[in-house]
């Protein structure tokens, strides 16, 4: 499956619990359909503490991947959605070109 978000991408999220949300993608998976953006979708975990491994016991916050049809990419010099297959915006007709995408 081919996608047109790539790593360091900002998105909107379209639906769920953080519906209207935007941050950067930190990690795209085309093969799964998903996408885990920073700071949207968490999910507390609660782990033991393990002293040989130097982990500590408590409520750990866990990014949870999103399905890529949840997100919406926007455009980094307008602000404005795009939902079009070329990389570029509407708007402003700037192409989307990301540093350190994969």
């Amino acid at each position: 499956m081919t996608t047109k978000i790539k790593k360091g991408d900002e998105v909107i999220v379209l639906g769920g619990k953080d519906r209207y949300d935007r941050g950067k993608v930190q990690e795209v998976r085309p093969r799964e359909g998903t996408v885990t953006v920073l700071g949207v979708n968490t999910a507390k975990r609660h782990t033991k503490a393990n002293p040989g491994k130097n982990v500590k016991g408590g409520i750990v916050e866990q990014l949870v991947p999103l399905p890529l049809g949840k997100v919406m990419l926007l455009c980094p010099h307008c602000n404005i959605e795009n939902d079009t297959k070329e990389r570029f915006c509407k708007n402003c007709g700037q192409g989307l070109a990301t540093e350190g995408a994969e």
